[in-house]
């Protein structure tokens, strides 16, 4: 009898291991980046206007890090960061490139106090990016979409990528989504093409052709970027969906210097975003095409927050403060998923702040390869986490960004450690602190409560920026009280009533933008 229940055991102890996905030798990489979306802007991240089933899904089968973060509020800061595992004042890109500095900041008649500081426009030479971390351990790897990282002689396949399928200096796609767009590294097949889609079946083809061997493969959307356009059907449908949940009478709420969207309704947004969102159901099917899902590591976020004020006051944020160019939560926080399918963890969530530099040390790690420590110095490996261990420390976070946006955003570096977030201005060298645990929407400065842990914060912010030689912004001595005082009014008397007129206007029966329909909103900010 014995025998009889020994053998029971060991079956069911067999059949159980033969349930588990084994950890792969070398298991595949598929990065994918969307540019511009904010932390609600998915099904699974709390939207209940846009649709996007397949990264819903996908989320269902990863780890959900609910306080993850961009290394930085705007574009090419925060994609260099997840190259090279370090934070921006260290590397050196700390505005998106392309952005004016110093005296030519006055070329946009903004009358602001301060001269942005100079950065680095091309991503340093000497970084050793993740794509050659890997490409070293025999991984061919592939790039697809949005680069923004230099000019030429400092694009993908400068820095560690096999192949390069629409990556170059601009920042967002110039001909607009739909085919025929302007990509020297992108030839345009059809007019008509939508852009995100043709991104995926490139990543697809590439996954179908390269599948039988290790690869890393990073799909970095220009959507959700600006210009907002999508197809007439899905128009037609967000714009029914937003009449079906009753039209706010208003959208748009003064933040400090910009009109900011408090309500997600905007149909063509919510088109682009399910375009994208269709595009991730490509790449998707494409692994269990192959047969690769159960061996490949897939990773999702963004690189800054929603665009809730400039550029095309796309989409709202909240309860998160502000968005993409700001330094409150709604301009950093982010979607933040890893699915690791052999370690069986889908759906599961962490509290723990993670950063864009933790992407780096936590793939090499996954993967079995030897960490680079003297290179991702500003990330650590969230594989414990992602194993439903804990990490049992607290580490500071930092953000550099001695720059004015496009969005109305403030020059200012922010430290956050535990559950505190402080934000030094370098307008006025004032500061505000908060408990983002208590206050996610950054509605209370608590600075004058919490005097002795805002000295403690600022001192190490302060300390670490003159560490790593951070560059930080010069006043203007011909900034002009008056005329800065002029455009703000401006800025409430027309700027703000045009934007509530136009977002009626998208939710009209007759809205029409143009001849070919699909050029949805060609914005000038």
């Amino acid at each position: 009898m014995k025998y009889i229940f020994l053998t029971i055991i060991i079956f069911i102890c067999t059949s159980c291991e033969n349930n588990q996905p084994k950890f792969p030798k070398t298991p595949n990489v598929l990065f994918i980046l969307v540019d511009d979306l904010g932390y609600k802007d998915l099904g699974a991240t709390g939207s209940t206007f846009y649709e996007t089933p397949h990264i819903d899904q996908l989320a269902s089968e990863s780890v959900s890090f609910i306080q993850g973060y961009a290394a930085s509020r705007v574009c090419s800061p925060s994609r260099a960061s997840i190259m090279t595992g370090k934070f921006t004042a260290r590397h050196g890109i700390t505005d998106w490139i392309g952005a004016k500095s110093g005296e030519n900041w006055r070329d946009l008649g903004r009358h602001d106090k301060l001269l942005p500081a100079a950065y680095n426009q091309n991503l340093p030479s000497n970084e050793i990016t993740i794509a050659e971390a890997f490409k070293e351990n025999g991984y061919t790897t592939f790039f697809a979409g949005k680069w923004h990282l230099g000019n030429e002689g400092s694009y993908p396949e400068d820095h560690g990528f096999d192949i390069n399928k629409g990556g170059w200096e601009k920042g967002s796609p110039i001909g607009g989504f739909f085919s025929p767009w302007e990509n020297p590294s992108l030839p345009n097949r059809k007019n008509g093409e939508q852009l995100s889609l043709r991104l995926a079946n490139e990543t697809a083809e590439f996954i179908s052709e390269h599948g039988n061997k290790p690869f890393f493969a990073f799909l970095s959307f220009y959507a959700v970027h600006a210009p907002l356009q999508t197809t007439q059907e899905k128009w037609i449908k967000y714009k029914d969906k937003a009449k079906m949940q009753e039209t706010a009478n208003q959208g748009f709420a003064m933040e400090r210097v910009l009109p900011v969207r408090i309500i997600q309704d905007n149909p063509v947004y919510a088109g682009l975003v399910e375009n994208m969102d269709d595009a991730v159901g490509v790449v998707l099917k494409a692994l269990k095409e192959k047969g690769l899902e159960k061996n490949t590591i897939v990773v999702f976020t963004s690189d800054n927050g929603g665009v809730a004020s400039g550029d095309a006051y796309a989409t709202s944020n909240l309860p998160l403060r502000g968005g993409k160019g700001y330094q409150w939560e709604g301009g950093i926080r982010e979607p933040y998923l890893i699915n690791v399918p052999w370690l069986n963890n889908g759906g599961s969530t962490s509290d723990y702040p993670v950063i864009g530099t933790d992407f780096y040390p936590t793939l090499l790690d996954l993967a079995g390869l030897d960490p680079l420590t003297y290179q991702h110095i500003d990330g650590v490996s969230l594989k414990p986490i992602l194993e439903g261990k804990e990490l049992d420390f607290d580490r500071p976070l930092f953000w550099h960004y001695p720059h004015y946006g496009n969005q109305g955003g403030n020059p200012s570096s922010i430290i956050r450690e535990g559950n505190w977030k402080l934000i030094h201005y370098w307008e006025d060298g004032s500061e505000e602190l908060y408990d983002i645990i208590a206050d996610t929407g950054e509605q209370h400065n608590v600075i004058q409560e919490q005097p002795d842990i805002a000295i403690i914060l600022s001192k190490k912010l302060l300390a670490w920026l003159t560490n790593v030689g951070a560059k930080s912004p010069e006043s203007d001595p011909e900034y002009d009280s008056e005329l800065a005082s002029r455009r703000h009014q401006k800025v409430v008397d027309e700027k703000w009533p045009s934007l509530e007129a136009e977002r009626l206007e998208m939710l009209s029966d007759g809205f029409k933008p143009n001849q070919e329909w699909w050029g949805s909103k060609i914005t000038k900010d």
